[in-house]
């Protein structure tokens, strides 16, 4: 399985994410600069964090029209994998991939901290690796990570069961309590209708490395690399 991670100016956790895939999983991995247009050797596109394009106009406004961006358009509408991370997040929702936006913080504050996220739903090759309803803890830095979408976007969202993790407590009680930014219904990570395009804006790849003390996001990588390998899917 071969990984691509774009690579924007003002990116800042691309080498965090190929640490992941390169380094602990072992497997193929090339960053993906912004200009770009063919990643057709790629099976996994991943959009990391950062401040892409200096997150002039709005997070992820720019770099939605990079050559980068539409190759990667047209390598999810083929069903290919595509994960946006914090500011890869924000890049999916402005460039159409995925419904609702990412606005200020309820405080208006940058955030960062570790926070517990429950995992929702574990029937995608993304989430496997976790149990129904698992807390994990994922650390979160961000200042426009407050996810919005109307009531309509909501209901397609739970209809479809699109929500992957939300905020809650250590004890997994979701509510404002436990709620870091003011997202709507606490939602950290959705999911399109088809299931393989992804953003979240807790950063599991900072939570992958055994050194740092903790590995819930590393089974996020390692249940897609699972279920890759079970469909066949090699470098």
């Amino acid at each position: 399985m071969k990984f691509g991670v774009l690579v924007f100016p003002g990116s800042n956790c691309d080498r965090d994410v190929v640490l992941v895939t390169r380094d602990l999983l072992k497997q193929p991995t090339r960053m993906v600069w912004h200009q770009e247009t063919d990643i057709s050797d790629l099976d996994v596109v991943i959009i990391p964090g950062g401040f892409s394009y200096g997150d002039y106009l709005r997070c992820g406004a720019i770099s939605r029209f990079s050559p980068a961006m539409q190759a990667t358009i047209a390598h999810a509408e083929q069903g290919k994998l595509v994960l946006g991370i914090c500011n890869g997040f924000q890049v999916l929702t402005e460039s159409g991939l995925l419904p609702g936006a990412l606005v200020r913080n309820r405080d208006l504050h940058f955030i960062c901290d570790r926070v517990p996220v429950c995992v929702e739903r574990t029937d995608l090759p993304w989430t496997q690796a976790y149990q129904p309803g698992q807390v994990i803890t994922l650390p979160i830095a961000h200042g426009e990570g407050c996810y919005y979408a109307d009531p309509d976007t909501l209901n397609q969202l739970q209809a479809h069961q699109q929500i992957l993790f939300r905020y809650c407590t250590p004890s997994g009680e979701v509510g404002a309590e436990a709620n870091p930014n003011g997202s709507v219904e606490n939602i950290a990570g959705i999911c399109n209708r088809q299931g393989n395009v992804v953003g979240m804006m807790p950063h599991p790849e900072r939570a992958s490395d055994p050194t740092l003390g903790y590995t819930d996001g590393l089974l996020l990588f390692q249940g897609l690399l699972n279920s890759l390998t079970l469909q066949g899917v090699t470098a």
